[in-house]
């Protein structure tokens, strides 16, 4: 309708004024409602085609969209294991910081593997002290045994070298019998060895391997404790927190509410612009965003990102072959914006629904001194009919509150 004003009063406007002071034809005479497409016929014909003309200049070069978010994340609170509630620690629209109990499940089936757990620590801990002293034993019972071999073996040395010299104080059954005790003595002192490196083997290999395997039942078991109290990730807000000791949550089927993280660095606004304008939106490309949380208020932006690839195109593998008909809806490219001024923002709830121009700026292209006549017109006209369009924006932003107060029915 503005444009449709705008161009009449180069157009019709003149027409008529020709036709009624230069021609001298008089309203409600020559002048009527039903001659009025024959008399006013040049100026209406070249009002429709101006009009058509600048709508199409102005939402070519400067496209607006009506799908523009901010869009925010949300985190589930969800246990890592099912279980009855019986204590909570929060409350819904609390603010939590990072690593903050939230609810704890009952767990006193965790309780008691921790227990058993390090009951069985300190039985490998207590089995430990006992092999040291056994191995104090058994050191003791290897010196016995060594000793009493040296004692028969060096007695059964001096006994052999009195026999082979001939002499009658030692006899060959003497000898014989220092020999048997001697292999005795022998597999004695094998035997004490042979315990001693039983005990060692047990203190040194045995023992350590069943006392780590303890420790690591006990980690075990106190992270599956741990799991028992459920804790805030991040730092944010309970939202839909309605949980009741007595409740049961499970990871699948029973959530207990959800977590809104904290805003953190810049608020990213994403638009969806028609598939005409990929050639105009581009990274740098200026923007202004009325939202409806924020009433005459205008928001400059700047567009930083240009999505690569359209969502309607994206397919996933199945059993059947794609029909290309099922997809007749075009999509939308995605434009990522960014504020110029951040505390422009501030006021603006994340998720608020939002309209937004963007603005081709040729400056640039109007600084080249090679640049043609026709050429420098129409760059011209392109920056120039922007103004039109950002009126129009200005107009919705006034016209927002009363469309949603008084016309909706609301």
């Amino acid at each position: 309708m503005f444009e449709l004003l705008l161009c009449s009063l180069f157009t019709i406007f003149p027409d008529y004024l020709i036709r009624r002071y230069r021609q001298g034809k008089r309203i409600g005479h020559e002048i009527t409602l039903f001659s009025v497409w024959y008399e006013l016929r040049y100026g209406i014909t070249a009002c429709a085609i101006l009009t058509v003309s600048l709508i199409s200049v102005i939402f070519y070069f400067h496209p607006s969209t009506m799908h523009v978010q901010s869009f925010f994340r949300t985190i589930t609170i969800l246990p890592e294991k099912g279980g009855r509630v019986v204590e909570i620690y929060v409350d819904n629209d609390d603010v939590v910081r990072g690593g903050d109990p939230l609810f704890r499940i009952d767990n006193r089936i965790e309780r008691e593997a921790v227990a058993m757990a390090e009951q069985r620590i300190a039985e490998i801990r207590a089995q430990m002290a006992v092999s040291r002293a056994d191995l104090a034993v058994a050191e003791g019972n290897l010196e016995q045994a060594r000793g009493a071999y040296n004692q028969v073996r060096d007695e059964l040395k001096v006994k052999a070298d009195l026999l082979s010299r001939g002499t009658n104080a030692v006899s060959r059954r003497e000898v014989e019998r220092l020999e048997v005790s001697l292999t005795t003595r022998q597999g004695g002192l094998n035997a004490a060895e042979a315990s001693m490196n039983v005990i060692e083997t047990k203190l040194e290999s045995l023992l350590p391997a069943q006392l780590a395997n303890a420790q690591a039942s006990l980690r075990s078991a106190e992270a599956e404790l741990s799991k028992t109290v459920v804790r805030a990730g991040v730092a944010g807000k309970i939202q839909q927190f309605a949980l009741q000791e007595g409740d049961y949550v499970s990871p699948i089927l029973r959530p207990a509410g959800i977590l809104i993280p904290q805003k953190e660095g810049e608020t990213i606004y994403q638009a969806g612009f028609d598939q005409i304008a990929t050639q105009v939106i581009k990274p740098g490309v200026i923007t202004e965003v009325a939202c409806a949380s924020l009433p005459f208020e205008i928001i400059p932006m700047v567009i930083t990102d240009v999505q690569p690839v359209i969502a309607a195109g994206q397919f996933r593998p199945s059993d059947q072959l794609l029909d290309i008909t099922e997809r007749a809806k075009p999509g939308r490219f995605l434009a990522k914006m960014l504020p110029l001024y951040p505390e422009t923002v501030e006021n603006v709830p994340l998720g608020s629904k939002c309209v937004a121009n963007a603005y081709t700026n040729t400056h640039d292209q109007l600084e080249n001194p090679d640049i043609g006549t026709g050429e420098w017109l129409f760059l011209h006209m392109v920056q120039t009919v922007g103004a039109v369009h950002a009126i129009l924006l200005r107009v919705q932003t006034l016209l927002w509150p009363v469309q949603t107060l008084v016309l909706s029915g609301h």
